[in-house]
């Protein structure tokens, strides 16, 4: 078949590659032919094009190594399988348009000389390939029988052309969400580019991009025109960048700022250009402006301000009833007396001063007295320092003076006593003579190590420590009171790691007949069963308690476990009538009280309430008289305790329905040796008895105890000269045993049996 020429409009940018590759050309002699063919090779390997020849007349088609490079094959590999099998590795969103491509440049068609397409590399990615092809030889019916192409891989170009096209969308949407107008403008050849964000900024709308050179100059702002132009020229002059901020008027009359940034350079044709930015920036400038001027106007006051600038420093540090220097202004001079006695070797003494039945002039005379007595005050303690002294009131009725003097100073006391002596001196306040004191607690500091603020802490510590043992006095602070604190702050520590070990355990007093001596009950006490130092009663531990608020809950729990203790009595087969347990001023405050002792399901009438007559049962709080409500629903009795210590009147008796109380022990203890006494205890049976309340006495030591009490007829005894308080385990032996006297020959036979009267109880 003859061998014809390609057409001239099937020769691509490769023609003279593919006709020396193809053979094609006029005749020259082998050696010529040689080194053509050696340099067009060479050519070949070196810019990375793969050859491939499909010579269908001859049926066999041939691939250069730089062919196979590329799609990961080593070079003398042989190419295996048909044209299905190859299409299969040409990327799924390419494969139909690969293989029209190909269709149509096998046809001949200069529109598909050259494409582009992906295909999977032997190590399973994509490689971009650029493809460019022609036929070269066609039959007698002009059907192409030779296509000769070059692949290249172009993967970099691509992923570079990505880059810059994810950098442009970047820009662009930059651009966009700050609306920033972009323009280009061609220096020599006096030409202006605007972008559409730029045309908008200056209500251009519906011009084209390429923008009169003067558009820019004639939307300035007439007041801005000239400076504006100057500033543009002499930039374009000397090459620097221009940045600047004027006002334009739009197309649409609009007046606004534009801020414009632009820089020279020089593009790839030689061609020097400028490029800009603008931006619409007339509510910074406003907002900018607002600012400003309340910038002006907050300067304005503040100049204003500053004249009164000292009397607020004075207010703000002093207090406004006595003029006296105020816990701020204290603050501030601890600090300042610290470093200056360090500094001069001096010795720092803090006065921690506290009025004494202050709060009664209030309550009786009204709070105008109770300012008229504080600035009484601040006058006393002003007369009685030195100049040099520093004299505050911290808070209500407490002020603090501080002292700085010579270390060997003895004076400090004498000051305290002089206060104290002035303090009580009467005040007349309207017809009224006014009487109070003061405690005072004294610290004193001194050396290298000096801290003032721990020292107001030591004086702090005195003052409670002088409050303590009797008020209108002064105490100077001692190791011994920080130790007694420390003690006190482990002893809480210990209070609430006993109560999650448990170590809160009921102990029990009997309670008997007194005509009898049968037993009627048992009163419950709690003890701490300490790991180290024993079994501790109530007065240990129960101050402390208090502090912590944790009274109610050690209530709870020696209830539960009254309740635990009864019930194995029960099984044990013996009966205890009933069992009075002591309830706190807290717990009765409890709004869920009732539902917690629902949850014990007590049976009713077995359990008693003692409450401390302390508790002040006139003017009950509304959720306490709802609480005791409940308790007489659940079959709780109310038990009096500690009666005629306290102050619960007849009246609150009377509301309060009690099923019995109890005379203190005070009142029981001189009964032998008192008659006044006998006439009083007799005098609260009788109003128990008028009331159907029912009296127990406690403290019951001795026979003479009992006989007495049986002649006044109470109707219950508890104390040491029956039955000391034991834990639950004893008590069935201690019943069983009968180990005291009965019948109405009780006393006499305890008489004869104790021969002398028992020590009295230190602690409940």
């Amino acid at each position: 078949m003859p061998v014809k020429k390609a057409h001239p409009e099937a020769e691509n940018a490769h023609g003279d590659a593919i006709a020396a590759v193809a053979g094609v050309g006029g005749a020259v002699g082998d050696s010529e032919l040689a080194e053509r063919e050696s340099r067009w090779n060479h050519a070949l390997v070196g810019s990375g094009l793969g050859v491939w020849d499909h010579n269908y007349r001859l049926d066999r088609k041939y691939y250069s190594p730089t062919w196979k490079t590329i799609r990961g094959m080593a070079p003398d590999e042989e190419v295996a399988g048909d044209y299905d099998a190859w299409l299969q590795l040409v990327h799924p969103d390419d494969r139909e348009f690969v293989a029209h491509a190909i269709e149509r440049q096998n046809a001949g068609d200069p529109d598909y000389q050259i494409f582009q397409y992906r295909e999977r590399h032997r190590d399973g990615h994509w490689v971009w390939i650029d493809c460019r092809g022609a036929c070269v030889e066609w039959d007698e019916n002009g059907v192409p029988t030779r296509i000769v192409g070059t692949d290249i891989d172009i993967t970099a170009r691509k992923e570079a052309e990505e880059t810059l096209s994810r950098l442009s969308r970047r820009l662009d949407l930059a651009l966009e969400i700050s609306h920033i107008g972009v323009f280009e403008a061609d220096i020599e050849n006096d030409t202006v580019e605007w972008d559409d964000r730029l045309i908008a900024i200056y209500g251009l709308q519906g011009a084209s991009h390429q923008i009169a050179s003067d558009a820019w100059a004639k939307s300035l702002h007439p007041d801005d025109r000239e400076r504006v132009l100057g500033l543009a020229g002499r930039s374009v002059e000397s090459g620097s960048d221009f940045q600047q901020e004027y006002r334009i008027i739009r197309g649409d009359g609009a007046e606004r700022i534009i801020r414009a940034r632009s820089a020279f350079f020089v593009d790839g044709n030689g061609h020097r250009k400028l490029i800009g930015a603008n931006w619409d920036v007339t509510e910074d400038v406003a907002l900018r402006n607002e600012l400003q001027r309340a910038k002006d106007l907050a300067e304005a006051r503040n100049r204003e301000l500053e004249a009164a600038k000292e009397s607020i420093e004075h207010l703000a540090l002093h207090d406004y009833l006595t003029g006296l220097p105020n816990r701020r202004y204290l603050d501030k001079m601890l600090d300042e007396r610290s470093m200056e006695c360090r500094a001069k070797g001096l010795a720092l003494a803090i006065l921690h001063i506290d009025l004494d039945r202050f709060k009664q002039i209030n309550d009786t005379l009204g709070h105008r007295a109770g300012d008229a007595m504080l600035q009484h005050v601040a006058s006393v303690l002003r007369n009685s320092v030195r100049a040099a002294d520093f004299v505050a009131r911290i808070g209500g009725d407490e002020f603090v003076i501080l002292c700085s003097m010579d270390a060997a100073s003895k004076k400090i006391g004498g000051l305290a006593q002089r206060i104290i002596r002035e303090l009580r001196k009467p005040v007349r306040f309207e017809g009224h003579d006014c009487r109070f004191g003061a405690s005072i607690g004294i610290a004193v500091g001194r050396g290298s190590n000096l801290d003032a603020k721990q020292i107001l802490l030591d004086a702090d510590i005195a003052l409670y420590r002088a409050k303590g043992r009797g008020r209108n006095r002064f105490e100077f602070f001692s190791a011994s009171d920080r130790r007694d604190i420390v003690s006190a702050k482990h002893l809480a520590d210990e209070i609430l790691i006993g109560l999650e070990r448990n170590e809160f355990v009921p102990f029990y007093q009997l309670q008997f007949d007194t005509r009898t001596l049968d037993v009627t009950g048992v009163e419950t006490l709690a003890r701490w069963q300490h790991p180290r130092h024993g079994l501790l009663t109530p007065d240990r531990f129960l101050d402390i308690a208090e502090d912590l608020d944790v009274v109610s809950t050690i209530d709870a729990l020696i209830l539960e476990r009254a309740l635990a203790d009864r019930h194995a009595w029960i099984k044990d087969g013996l009966s205890i009538p009933k069992i009075s347990v002591n309830v706190s001023a807290r717990r009765l405050a409890d709004p869920d009280l009732g539902k917690k002792l629902r949850a014990l399901k007590i049976e009713p009438g077995a359990i008693a309430f003692e409450l401390l007559e302390s508790i002040s049962l006139d003017d009950c709080d509304p959720l306490v008289s709802a609480n005791l409500k409940k308790l007489r629903k659940l079959g709780i009795d109310i038990q009096i305790d500690d009666f005629g210590t306290g102050h619960a009147s007849i009246v609150s008796l009377l509301r309060l329905s009690p099923k019995a109380l109890k005379i203190d022990r005070e009142l029981i203890r001189l009964l032998p040796q008192s008659a006044e006494q006998r006439k009083l205890v007799g005098s609260i049976i009788d109003i128990g008895r008028s009331l159907n309340i029912r009296v127990i006495a406690e403290g019951v030591e001795t026979a003479d105890h009992i006989r007495i009490l049986e002649e006044l007829d109470c109707d219950m005894l508890q104390g040491y000269a029956l039955a000391r308080p034991m834990p639950a385990i004893q008590i069935p032996s201690f019943v069983r045993a009968s180990s005291w006297p009965h019948g109405q020959t009780a006393a006499r036979a305890l008489q004869a049996q104790l021969g002398r009267a028992l020590p009295s109880r230190a602690a409940k």
